[in-house]
């Protein structure tokens, strides 16, 4: 089995020892991201609508790198620093990247250390 790295510039760099996105045989993993501008580096908005667009656009600059869609994502893991104040507004935004069936989403509570959301996915390659 190969691995392939997958990084653009369109996403924010790694800023510590892992990749944005490894293709493995017929699966595509990309790293937990959050809401970081890739040009300044700087956290994208305060507010958890405002993270969570930026986080999925993140995501999708990394599943275009490897010419994949939304359409092809299975999995989600989403973890929320405030889990029963942010959903509603997380899910709001999320949904607008998905089309039904829905990925398998996990979501959790977790301390960010100044993120609201941070989501890694898993998607089927063609």
């Amino acid at each position: 089995m190969s691995l392939k790295k997958i990084q653009t510039n369109d996403a924010p760099a790694p800023g510590g020892s892992y990749s944005q996105g490894l293709r493995v045989g017929q699966f595509f993993f990309t790293a937990g991201l959050g809401p970081i501008s890739p040009e300044t580096g700087a956290i994208v908005g305060s507010r958890i609508e405002e993270q969570t667009r930026q986080t999925m656009n993140n995501l999708q600059a990394i599943l275009e790198a490897a010419n994949l869609k939304f359409s092809n994502v299975v999995k989600t893991t989403v973890h929320l620093q405030n889990l029963t104040e942010d959903f509603r507004g997380f899910d709001q935004i999320y949904r607008q990247y998905f089309s039904d069936p829905f990925p398998v989403r996990t979501t959790v509570g977790s301390n960010l250390n100044g993120f609201l959301v941070e989501i890694d996915l898993v998607a089927l390659t063609d």
